[in-house]
């Protein structure tokens, strides 16, 4: 009976424009709030990794041990996985010295190779069919690998070339551009044409990250480096106001559950 009610009930949101405008503020809040413990508060990106990883591990095991969908529930582990993907990203890119161009195309292969397992081994990658635990699991690996991708990118794409690591140049406001473009793109397919849903779901997923990423170095980055050079503490704080309001105002649904 138990299991039966497990699998009657969704533990994620309907994807809705609110789903995708928390999305957006949750990815930023994780660019903001992982440079604030790991730069701000001068502990790096190695300890800054360990603190979130264990935030992440603790919220992902909470969430597959809940019976229903909890809003808060679902969103804090959101923002886990996109603190826990800044700080690995950075740590990554530059501590590491892959850099931003090698750092992107070995998070993108390891998010393509989680896809590819879940889909082995499930099925499916569907959101709507996490009836397991080990769907769930699949699930939020997953979408930690596409939050630290995103942060590479972010950076790979608005960071200057003279900077190490170098990359393309663009700026914040250029790169926030070509990445919220690319989203209209994929909701300009979803409308238009009969491509896969999981497909563009995922691929909107994905890209919603280096908007967040590039609008949090907007924010907290000096103005000498295109920023607004606001406090990443007070910028993380409007977010999450923000993020709650968006959670306790407005309608939140659970997706409907495929079978």
């Amino acid at each position: 009976m138990a299991e039966t009610r497990r699998d009657a009930l969704s533990k994620v949101p309907e994807v809705t424009l609110l789903f995708w405008v928390i999305k957006i503020a949750a990815t930023t809040l994780g660019e903001t709030g992982g440079d604030a413990v790991s730069m701000s508060m001068h502990l790096g990106y190695a300890i800054g990794t360990l603190i979130f990883a264990a935030l992440f591990i603790g919220f992902v095991f909470w969430q597959i041990q809940a019976r229903q969908f909890h809003p808060v529930l679902y969103w804090a582990t959101i923002i886990a996985t996109t603190t826990v993907g800044t700080t690995l990203a950075d740590l990554a890119t530059r501590d590491l010295g892959i850099g931003y161009a090698g750092g992107s195309a070995l998070l993108f292969a390891m998010l393509m190779l989680s896809l590819f397992v879940w889909h082995r081994v499930m099925g499916t990658v569907s959101f709507k069919q996490l009836h397991t635990p080990r769907a769930e699991m699949f699930y939020w690996v997953t979408i930690m690998m596409s939050q630290t991708l995103g942060t590479a990118l972010g950076d790979w794409t608005a960071d200057g070339r003279d900077e190490s690591p170098a990359g393309l140049g663009l700026g914040y406001g250029g790169a926030a551009m070509i990445f919220g473009g690319l989203i209209l793109v994929v909701a300009l397919l979803y409308f238009t044409t009969k491509i896969s849903r999981i497909g563009l779901f995922w691929a909107a997923f994905i890209l919603t990250r280096p908007l967040g990423a590039v609008l949090g170095d907007l924010l907290d980055k000096p103005r000498d480096h295109g920023g607004m050079e606001l406090s990443r503490f007070a910028a993380s704080a409007v977010l999450l106001g923000f993020i709650a309001l968006c959670i306790f105002v407005f309608e939140h649904r659970a997706a409907e559950k495929s079978h």
